[in-house]
């Protein structure tokens, strides 16, 4: 359920916008039958019911202002292209999901924080954040909200965007920013960021004397990412895209990241809001977790690599059917485990 209040009509405040999102997850996880560990779907979560997201946003000029709980995948390290697929590492990389105490700030589990966000130019975008170090959903072991255990996360990201039609002054469409500004899509886009968290994080492989992890003060990683308008005709058109990333592999299972495919609208010419992709994503387990798992007979293996093809059917106004294979080698890197075959079929309405 999402809420969405407009300052404007609400308290006089033009650029003040209101939303929250509340998610009601239900039914099994896919990766718990694959044994994967970057996640063959992008929408499972346990079972729960729970705030999402629920912030203030503030937007003047060419700035904006959002405080609150916060997905940085609505915004940092997001690829048009790439959103049509399954796979959860096409919309965001594991290097990255997948860090800090208890995972970032991203679906279905978010922190609360803020971000600030500048457009110099129409089309490049200058984003930071500062966010809790972890989930507000954790163990009540690991402490409370803003804890000194789990210290805070902060990230930035440079983004440079190409739009259809021509330039357009300050004021004007192309310079509204943040979330809700109903910008036309882009055709290209490139992307560099970056993120730290400041929190103590154990070794995955090195002990003290009394055995006790070693503990690293802080973990960082960085990001580039490229979406390419390739082929266009009519309103068909073909983009391919590039995902990498790198963690700290001290701390992090996951310390590198590679994916990049192709994705096509409208080719079919009966059909021009049907979608069609192929990609390759490409998890590599970092060195400290590699040295930790030595003494196992046989040894883990370096990555896990899955190759997705999947097709969005717009069959009706209010109604999308999602068909997607996925094929996984070396699931999670585990030794002994089979390649698998992963079949879903996903439906999305709208009303």
């Amino acid at each position: 359920m999402q809420i969405l209040g407009d300052g404007t009509r609400l308290v006089d405040a033009p650029g003040l916008t209101i939303y929250a999102d509340i998610l009601n997850t239900h039914g099994k996880e896919p990766s718990a039958l694959v044994g994967d560990i970057q996640g063959v779907s992008n929408i499972a979560a346990p079972p729960d019911i729970r705030i999402y997201e629920a912030w203030a946003q503030y937007n003047w000029r060419s700035s904006s202002l959002l405080i609150g709980r916060y997905d940085l995948n609505t915004e940092f390290y997001r690829l048009a292209s790439s959103s049509v697929f399954l796979n959860s590492s096409f919309g965001i990389g594991p290097e990255f999901s997948q860090s800090g105490p208890a995972g970032a700030s991203i679906y279905p589990d978010t922190s609360l924080g803020v971000r600030i966000a500048y457009k110099p130019d129409p089309n490049v975008v200058i984003r930071v954040a500062l966010m809790d170090g972890a989930p507000v959903e954790r163990p009540q072991s690991e402490g409370g909200l803003f804890s000194s255990r789990d210290g805070v996360f902060i990230m930035s990201e440079l983004a440079i965007l190409t739009r259809p039609g021509t330039d357009m002054q300050p004021g004007a469409v192309r310079s509204l920013i943040g979330r809700m500004s109903t910008l036309p899509p882009y055709e290209d886009k490139f992307a560099i960021g970056g993120w730290y968290y400041t929190s103590d994080l154990d070794d995955l492989s090195e002990r003290n004397a009394n055995g006790s992890p070693v503990k690293h003060a802080g973990s960082g990683g960085a990001y580039a990412l490229l979406d390419e308008r390739l082929f266009e005709i009519g309103n068909a058109h073909i983009n391919g895209f590039l995902q990498a990333g790198l963690s700290d592999g001290r701390v992090n299972r996951v310390d590198s990241y590679v994916g990049f495919g192709l994705a096509a609208t409208g080719v079919i010419a009966e059909r021009p809001n049907d979608q069609l992709g192929l990609a390759l994503a490409v998890a590599g387990n970092g060195s400290h977790f590699w040295a930790a798992s030595e003494n196992l007979e046989p040894q883990y293996a370096t990555t896990e690599a899955t190759l997705e093809m999947t097709y969005v059917c717009q069959a009706t106004s209010w109604l999308a059917i999602q068909p997607d294979l996925q094929y996984v080698w070396h699931p999670g890197a585990v030794p002994g485990l089979h390649n698998a075959a992963v079949v879903q079929v996903e439906f999305e309405t709208s009303f």
